[in-house]
């Protein structure tokens, strides 16, 4: 299996109107208000793109694909199609300015988590009162909204209360209430899926945008181990009785790793065993096939060499 090790990656050459690239993913434009959206393998975590994880692309856009499919009776979403294992056709929508965080439970070690600042004593955090008696990696008496801007280039995303999405003009009252409702309904719906398969949604990022046609769609991508915390379910109450971590079955493994390193992203990372790397691999693939029902199934060949020919066969490239 080869890892590649504190690298971004070679961009991907089609010939389309390039539309932009991300940390992870990268789109072109396409005809009649389309956009193609590929996603690599690269791992991102700390602000910046660590190295690769074999078959990542892949496990997010088709579990993203899953979960737009379950979740459109809650909102509508972007997706049209999946031309390719790692690329979606969606349609182009005006992303929101703020991502929605929403948290099931009371966790994290940094200055900023929820936990972190419960234990120094805070009760109102974000905007949200606490009660007392919580304790680290419990549940919280119900699911909340923590809100972020999108970060930039060089900036981290800052955390906003619900209430100031709207006080400082990020959206407008009506949209806030449309976009609050679907994503505790998206989440509530995920928690219920997630437990069916034997695991644990601790929390997780949506995005929402509008549509040319006005509406508000789901976009990006929903309920996977880069947009969303997933803890094993078996085992749990019996690793939290004895003061253990929960089992993480996401990116939280390597930023773990990096963190038991010493390294919480300032500066140049060290490098990480291989079998760390291939762990997360397998995790991402095991959370694919618990909540999908289905065996994962690579794509044949490089994304580079397999892509044209699929894209060419859905009619995208002449």
């Amino acid at each position: 299996m080869a890892i590649v090790m504190n690298k971004s990656g070679t961009a991907l050459e089609l010939p389309l109107p390039r539309a932009g690239s991300g940390k992870v993913r990268e789109w072109w434009g396409l005809p009649e208000g389309r956009r193609l959206i590929v996603t690599t393998d690269r791992l991102s975590a700390f602000d910046r793109v660590l190295g690769e994880l074999p078959w990542k692309g892949q496990v997010l856009n088709e579990l993203s694909a899953f979960w737009f499919g379950v979740t459109s009776d809650i909102v509508p979403n972007h997706l049209l199609s999946v031309p390719d294992p790692a690329a979606q056709v969606v349609l182009e929508a005006e992303p929101f300015p703020v991502e929605v965080i929403v948290r099931g439970y009371i966790t994290g070690v940094t200055s900023t988590a929820l936990w972190r600042r419960y234990e120094l004593g805070e009760r109102r955090i974000y905007g949200h009162d606490f009660p007392e008696g919580l304790v680290k990696n419990g549940a919280l008496p119900r699911a909340i909204i923590t809100p972020t801007t999108k970060g930039g280039p060089t900036g981290h995303d800052e955390r906003l209360t619900p209430a100031e999405v709207v006080d400082q003009g990020y959206l407008d009252r009506a949209t806030w209430a449309v976009v609050t409702e679907a994503a505790l309904a998206l989440f509530a719906r995920g928690q219920e899926l997630a437990r069916k398969a034997g695991l644990v949604l601790v929390d997780t990022k949506y995005e929402f945008g509008r549509a040319p046609d006005g509406r508000v769609l789901l976009i990006d991508e929903v309920h996977t181990p880069d947009s969303s915390r997933f803890w094993r379910l078996a085992g749990l109450e019996e690793r939290l009785a004895e003061g253990l971590e929960p089992e993480s079955m996401d990116k939280e493994r390597i930023r773990l790793a990096y963190a038991e390193r010493g390294y919480r992203g300032e500066g140049e990372p060290p490098e990480l065993p291989p079998a760390i790397w291939e762990e997360t691999s397998r995790l991402y693939r095991d959370v694919y096939e618990a909540l999908t029902g289905e065996s994962f199934r690579p794509a044949p060949g490089s994304l580079a060499e397999r892509l044209p020919g699929n894209l060419r066969k859905a009619g995208i490239l002449a």
